[in-house]
């Protein structure tokens, strides 16, 4: 591939994350199709000059043997995707590419890698780091497992997507690296949340805290923007608790794989059930600050 338009680009997922992403491509003058499972998004990129499918198979017939971008919420999405009745498998190309930039398990991303190869694809395992804000910014940071050679050939389109790719190592191992970055991101979440509900209570403006770590050694991206949304109470979603909840699952499920245990994790966990169950798994992972507020106001 000798540049991002060089060849033609499937995507399939027009979420929160998704939909910037295809714009991203199509703006590049990338040949971008794209299929999303409800309507609306579908027919609004299709409006903007995308060309649409009517499903995964569809579209990888259309594709031919270009590059399909997956970008869906969880492992069975990503199995359906590929593997159901109007999967990509049942129109795939040989020489096609198929990329996974969602958040997926590592047995079954080497499964799926497999089922690919056996149909004359190839697969690159692919999650990013960067929510809704990297998605519409193009910075995502994009972590890859699969051979040098795929790398290199979705490198031009990783470039226009994002500002930073890693290639981490063999199949799943992108995967891997996300589930690291997922734990790091769901423990500082909290963190910061029971941090400022600390302050609060000692009577101290959280606001006031978080400007005095700024620059300093708990300064983070995370502190950044979800400690401005726990002061805001923007809990408007870039990141759903019940995405946190579903990576946080799945981290534990790879380590009791392992053999090893992650109590902290464990205890995660925990809370993001907690949340859920109080009503708030459709609201910005920010809003675990909500369990603590809860706590104080019921003294």
């Amino acid at each position: 591939m000798s540049g991002p338009a060089a060849q033609t680009v499937g995507f399939i997922g027009l979420g929160l994350m998704g939909k910037p992403m295809a714009r991203h491509l199509h703006a590049a003058d990338v040949n971008t199709i794209v299929y999303n499972r409800s309507r609306g998004s579908l027919d609004e990129l299709v409006a903007e000059g995308m060309s649409g499918a009517t499903s995964p198979r569809d579209l990888a017939r259309q594709v031919g043997d270009g590059v399909i971008i997956v970008c869906v919420t969880d492992t069975p999405s990503v199995e359906t995707v590929l593997l159901g009745e109007s999967g990509i498998e049942h129109g795939l190309q040989p020489g096609a590419l198929v990329i996974d930039m969602g958040t997926t398990a590592v047995d079954a991303t080497r499964r799926f890698a497999d089922e690919v190869s056996r149909a004359g694809g190839d697969y690159v395992d692919a999650p990013v780091s960067g929510g809704q804000v990297g998605a519409q910014a193009a910075t995502l940071s994009i972590m890859a497992g699969g051979t040098e050679a795929a790398f290199a050939r979705a490198m031009p389109l990783f470039a226009i997507l994002g500002d930073r790719a890693t290639h981490v190592g063999d199949i799943g191992a992108g995967q891997i690296a996300k589930t690291a970055n997922q734990m790091i991101v769901a423990l500082t979440v909290d963190a910061i949340a029971e941090a400022f509900s600390l302050a609060k209570r000692a009577g101290v403006e959280p606001a006031k805290v978080r400007e005095a770590l700024a620059g300093g050694f708990a300064d983070s991206t995370i502190l950044g923007l979800q400690g401005q949304r726990m002061i805001d109470g923007a809990f408007e979603p870039g990141g759903r608790v019940t995405v946190q909840r579903k990576d946080v699952a799945q981290a534990l499920d790879l380590a009791r794989q392992l053999g090893i245990r992650l109590p902290a994790t464990e205890l995660n966990l925990s809370l993001w059930d907690r949340l859920i169950e109080e009503g708030d798994g459709s609201l910005d992972h920010s809003a675990i600050i909500r369990l603590y507020d809860r706590a104080i106001d019921g003294d």
